[in-house]
């Protein structure tokens, strides 16, 4: 919740953090956030702060993955397209023919897809193959300890 008053400012101070190069620099950003806005919309300060560590956890990943990981356009734009082809019919006859409709379409785009690379996952392996090494190297060190 934040007051009309405020909103396009802590928009832009809320996406600064989304586009932050790592989770320090997105905790600062945080910290500044917080800092600026706790007194003027609370409710938008205690938001961020209790879904922080759940929104930022695609920093974890490589830098080329996190914003088709973070972002739901593709899932917007499919909505989008079927609330178009349902506006065309208005008025089903039954629940079946809705289903029938929204199911072709939705293989219909599965087939567009098939044939585009959404994410080259030849990077995204090597990098999960090297963070279950240094897992298993932290989990052997503190075994040792």
């Amino acid at each position: 919740s934040c007051s009309l008053k405020y909103r396009k400012e802590v928009a832009e101070q809320v996406k600064l953090i989304f586009q932050s190069a790592d989770m320090l620099e997105a905790r600062r950003r945080l910290d500044v956030f917080i800092t600026e806005f706790e007194k003027k919309t609370p409710k938008a300060v205690a938001c961020l702060e209790d879904g922080f560590e759940d929104a930022m956890a695609v920093m974890s990943l490589p830098a080329k993955y996190r914003k088709r990981f973070r972002t739901t356009n593709m899932q917007e734009r499919l909505n989008q397209e079927i609330r178009r082809r349902e506006r065309v019919i208005r008025i089903f006859p039954n629940d079946d023919s809705a289903l029938r409709l929204i199911g072709a379409l939705l293989a219909e785009m599965n087939e567009q897809w098939q044939s585009k690379r959404y994410l080259d996952m030849d990077e995204f392996h090597e990098w999960w193959e090297g963070q279950k090494k240094e897992s298993s190297n932290v989990l052997e060190i503190n075994t040792m300890v």
